[in-house]
């Protein structure tokens, strides 16, 4: 009789927060929606019956016109997530070992167990900061094959500067899975996006879910050197992206002032938070981290009763532990947020 591997036993779906709430501040999605004329301008551009362009080249173009790199490093995803899992899955060997890093994106670790990877984890300093001496020094001591982070990070909504990711990069043989998922709300100029063809150990992540408001199209990019973008595109499935998500975002992406606008004002929302969280001046929060995302991370020892508090006033937070990330939403949803903290006892 046929049994399941033991990878499979144990393992669960991923579980976002379930139910309706009127406000829904626990994905890091933007506030703002894409219009709808764009996609019925796509549905007249399409052909449903055909198969999508497998190497989806004219929103790649688009893509790279928009961020400044070349076309020929760019690989299109069905989401971020699905490259993550074509990297784990087939740049290693069973039982390599991949090093990730304390308070980041869960799934860096779920698709390495996965594929069979050993994951080691390196813990970050008491900040929440990334220690890069102490990493590469793991990274060697241990042999490491691949380290993958977000940067910024996610949930920490800290960043670590460009010249401290190249001195990582430069430093060891192991490969490096940038992603940058969140670099859109900070500073291009942090970003080693347009660089990726410099290093030989180097692949950088993109999301359209956040900055660009497509979560619902899941999308994704990987930017590396010719010959890891010629594998990525080999091993993953030949019509990964779907033929509405490449159109639709070709025509989000070509508006460049649109982004740029929809940036600016996710950026005023996470400083209108941020502001209202430290003017309430409570003393169940402990620390409210310098976010350089869209989202707001604090700790607090009542992180589980103000979770269940704010769901009780359908408003949904992402519950970590000691911790609580917060999407900056627009005004009203700020407001609203606020005055619920307000009323917490």
């Amino acid at each position: 009789m046929y049994k399941l591997p033991e990878k499979l036993v144990n393992l669960l779906p991923y579980d976002p927060i379930q139910g309706q709430y009127n406000i829904r501040l626990d994905a890091n999605e933007s506030f703002i929606n894409t219009d709808s004329d764009i996609i019925s301008k796509a549905l007249q551009n399409i052909e449903l019956n055909r198969y999508p362009d497998p190497f989806a080249l004219k929103l790649i173009s688009a893509y790279s016109d928009f961020y400044g790199t070349d076309p020929d490093l760019v690989t299109a995803g069905n989401g971020s997530d699905e490259i993550i899992s074509i990297i784990t899955a087939c740049f290693f060997q069973k039982c390599d070992k991949i090093m990730c890093f304390s308070h980041d994106f869960s799934m860096y670790a779920f698709y390495s167990k996965l594929y069979e990877l050993e994951v080691v984890v390196c813990d970050k300093e008491q900040d929440l900061t990334i220690n890069v001496d102490k990493a590469i020094e793991k990274i060697k001591e241990e042999n490491i094959k691949a380290v993958i982070f977000s940067n910024p990070c996610n949930p920490t909504s800290l960043g670590l500067k460009k010249e401290d990711v190249i001195r990582l990069v430069n430093s060891v043989d192991a490969l490096v899975i940038l992603d940058e998922a969140y670099m859109d709300f900070w500073d291009e100029r942090q970003s080693l996006l347009r660089e990726t063809s410099n290093y030989g150990n180097l692949i950088v992540l993109r999301t359209c879910s956040k900055a660009l408001g497509m979560a619902g199209l899941r999308l994704g990019f990987a930017v590396s050197d010719k010959l890891k973008t010629e594998k990525l595109r080999a091993a993953k499935s030949p019509y990964n992206v779907n033929s509405l998500t490449q159109c639709v975002a070709e025509y989000v992406l070509k508006d460049k002032s649109e982004i740029k606008r929809r940036i600016e004002a996710c950026k005023a929302a996470k400083t209108e938070l941020i502001y209202g969280l430290n003017k309430l001046d409570c003393p169940y929060i402990d620390e409210i981290y310098h976010s350089v995302t869209n989202f707001a991370f604090i700790k607090t020892n009542k992180a589980k009763e103000i979770f269940d508090h704010l769901l009780n006033n359908s408003i949904a937070v992402r519950y970590m532990g000691d911790y609580l990330r917060i999407t900056a939403g627009d005004h009203e949803e700020n407001e609203a947020l606020l005055t619920a903290l307000k009323l917490f006892k």
